[in-house]
């Protein structure tokens, strides 16, 4: 088996914040069997660093990567259905949002409330992705993996990848030792609709939806993510760049004296804490639609960073760490990154 490696490969165009950088190497892996028998045959691989990239959705290069970039581009979706339940399996780089739309336009309930998020399916467990009141913890039945100590094949089920709120074991102690291959979800074909977010609500209203089916769920979802996120083909972008702070009540009912709207973006997280918008904070810093140089904060939606043309990764690191301070400094509250900084 045949291995195309590019030397001081350029990344421009696998990072969807559109910055420049070099990989020292760089190749595309379309199959477990290839994945497998790289490693296998290439023994200085782990020798040096390796980076896993997928859409490039989820990172952001603050210069350029001196190590092999391994690009996986494992296709393929099928499914098998058990009375009501559908299992569904999509290989690690099925775009996550083909995946949603062929499980909507077959009646598979449960991805639904995720339409349009970026990335691929190899990424989806790695940050537990979620949006609109889904997580993807909801439906994961397990992952295909491999090890890149062993050099073999395991299967991850939802426990063993220890999920929380946009974490897993890919991003704690594993981190850098796993690679995703393919993820089986379990779905319904009967749906359980989740309206459950106000915006997914008032978006139904204004269509005069009243018993919506998940074609109407997923296309609101996109529509209101079109109108609150830029393109990344025509502004660089990663989606959200910050998590949502989860805090005490305690907090929060401190926080309720100075700021009494923050009531509207509070969602309860089990009895004792709350998730609060990170977007909705870093709004009132005054940073929504800000721009310093080309790095800026999207004027629709405060939590998305974009790179307005030339705006290098450290800009926009930069920029992050802005924020950071100063949601801390008004609100004693410090957000975390949800994108991986290289």
């Amino acid at each position: 088996m045949q291995f195309s490696i590019k030397e001081h490969f350029p990344l421009k165009a696998y990072n969807t914040f559109g910055v420049p950088a070099f990989a020292a190497q760089f190749i595309e892996i379309e199959s477990e069997e290839a994945l497998i028998h790289f490693f296998g045959s290439r023994r200085d691989v782990t020798q040096r660093p390796f980076l896993v990239l997928g859409g490039g959705s989820n990172v952001l290069f603050t210069k350029d990567f001196d190590g092999l970039v391994i690009r996986i581009a494992i296709p393929g979706i099928n499914h098998r259905i058990s009375d009501t339940e559908v299992w569904v399996t999509a290989g690690a780089g099925v775009i996550w949002n083909d995946l949603v739309w062929y499980c909507v336009n077959r009646n598979f309930a449960g991805i639904e409330n995720m339409a349009l998020i970026p990335g691929t399916v190899g990424a989806a467990p790695v940050q537990n992705i979620g949006a609109y009141g889904a997580e993807l913890k909801d439906v994961f039945v397990s992952c295909r993996v491999f090890d890149t100590k062993s050099g073999g094949i395991s299967t991850f089920t939802k426990e063993d990848c220890q999920f929380s709120y946009r974490e897993s074991l890919f991003k704690k102690e594993a981190k850098g030792r796993y690679i995703i291959t393919q993820v089986t979800l379990r779905l319904s074909l009967n749906p359980a609709i989740n309206t459950s977010y106000g915006a997914i609500q008032v978006e139904l209203a204004k269509r005069n939806i009243t018993d919506p089916t998940i074609k109407d769920i997923a296309e609101v979802v996109s529509a209101i993510r079109t109108d609150k996120l830029p393109d990344p083909s025509t502004i660089g972008n990663s989606g959200s760049f910050f998590k949502n702070p989860i805090v005490t009540v305690q907090h929060l009912q401190q926080l309720q004296f100075t700021f009494q709207d923050i009531n509207f973006v509070s969602y309860p997280v089990g009895e004792s804490h709350v998730k609060l918008a990170a977007g909705w904070l870093i709004e009132q810093c005054g940073w929504k639609g800000k721009r310093v140089g080309d790095a800026g904060t999207w004027k629709n939606q405060a939590l998305v960073l974009v790179n307005h043309k030339n705006a290098s990764g450290s800009d926009i690191y930069n920029l992050s760490e802005q924020i950071i301070q100063d949601v801390e400094k008004k609100f004693n509250i410090r957000l975390e990154r949800e994108v991986n900084i290289i």
